[in-house]
C-alpha cells in the first residue's frame, strides 16, 4: 500500500531524508518515529506527492507517485500537523469544496459528515474558518478526509489540538478503519499511542531510519527487552546521559 525505495530529498547541501526504505502492507497501521527534525514530515510530503524526491521511488497502491499522482491524491487522505485551510471559508463551505474536488457530494458522504460532527462535538459549521482555534481547525481537517473513507490515511501529529475525548475516538475509530482494510502511516510525538496502535513502527534519525519492526522484533535488536517504546526511543536517539547532562547545566 506504502512504499518507498531508496528515498531521498535534499535542500542544497543538507540531506532531510537519506535512502529510505519502507514497506507498508494494507490495513496496517504504521508508526514513523523520530525526533524533530529528523525528516518525519519531509517523508510524508514526498509519500503524499507533496515534494518530488531528489533520487528514489514512491509507489501508493501499488501505483508510481511519478506517473499517477493524480490517481493517487484520489485515494488517499492526508490529515497535516498544521492545518492549513482557506481561512475567508465557513466550515460547511470548506466541506462542500473538498466533496466537490473529489466529486463525492452525494447522500452517503452527508450521512458520514453528519456522523463524524456528532462524534468529534462539531457545531460550529457556520463558523469562519479565520475564528476556529488550532483543534477546531483539526478536527474540521479530519472530517474532510475520514468522510471519504480513503484507502490509505496519511496523519502527521493527528492528535495536536485535540481535546482527550475527540483523540481517544480518533484512535478507535482508526482502528476500526484499518480493521476495515485501510492502511494507516502515523507520525506522533506521543510514544504511548504509537506504542498502544501501531503493528509496526520505524524510527527515523537525521534522516536515516535506525530501526523498524514491531514491538517485540524492536526488543529483540540489542539490550531493549524490558524497555518500553519510550525508553527504547531515547536510547537510540539520545542517552540517558545526555538528558541528565543537559538538566544539569539548565
Amino acid at each position: 500500500m506504502i512504499k518507498a525505495v531508496n528515498l531521498t530529498k535534499k535542500f542544497g547541501d543538507f540531506t532531510a531524508v537519506d535512502n529510505l526504505n519502507l514497506d507498508v502492507s494494507p490495513g496496517q497501521i504504521f508508526g514513523f518515529l523520530g525526533p524533530n527534525g529528523a525528516g518525519k514530515t519531509t517523508t510524508i510530503k514526498m509519500l503524499t506527492g507533496v515534494l518530488k524526491p531528489t533520487s528514489g521511488k514512491v509507489y501508493i497502491l501499488d501505483l508510481d507517485m511519478e506517473s499517477k499522482e493524480i490517481e493517487i491524491k484520489k485515494r488517499i487522505g492526508v490529515v497535516n500537523e498544521e492545518p492549513k485551510i482557506y481561512s475567508h471559508l465557513k466550515g460547511y463551505e470548506y466541506l462542500k469544496f473538498i466533496m466537490d474536488i473529489f466529486q463525492m457530494n452525494n447522500s452517503e458522504i452527508k450521512r458520514r459528515i453528519h456522523e463524524l460532527c456528532e462524534a468529534f462535538g462539531v457545531d460550529y459549521l457556520d463558523k469562519f474558518i479565520s475564528d476556529m482555534s488550532h483543534g477546531m481547525k483539526q478536527k474540521l481537517v479530519l472530517i474532510s478526509v475520514l468522510m471519504r473513507k480513503p484507502e490509505v490515511i496519511f496523519l502527521d501529529e493527528p492528535t495536536v489540538g485535540l481535546d482527550a475525548k475527540s483523540a481517544k475516538i480518533l484512535k478507535e475509530l482508526l482502528k476500526k478503519y484499518a480493521e476495515q482494510g485501510i492502511t494507516i502511516f502515523l507520525t506522533t510525538h506521543i510514544l504511548e499511542i504509537a506504542e498502544k496502535m501501531c503493528e509496526k513502527i520505524a524510527i527515523i534519525n537525521k534522516g536515516k531510519k535506525i530501526a523498524e519492526g514491531t514491538m517485540g522484533e524492536l526488543k529483540k535488536m540489542g539490550k531493549y527487552e524490558n524497555m518500553n517504546l519510550e525508553e527504547l526511543f531515547l536510547e537510540l536517539t539520545a542517552s540517558e546521559e545526555d538528558i541528565k547532562s543537559i538538566v544539569e547545566q539548565l
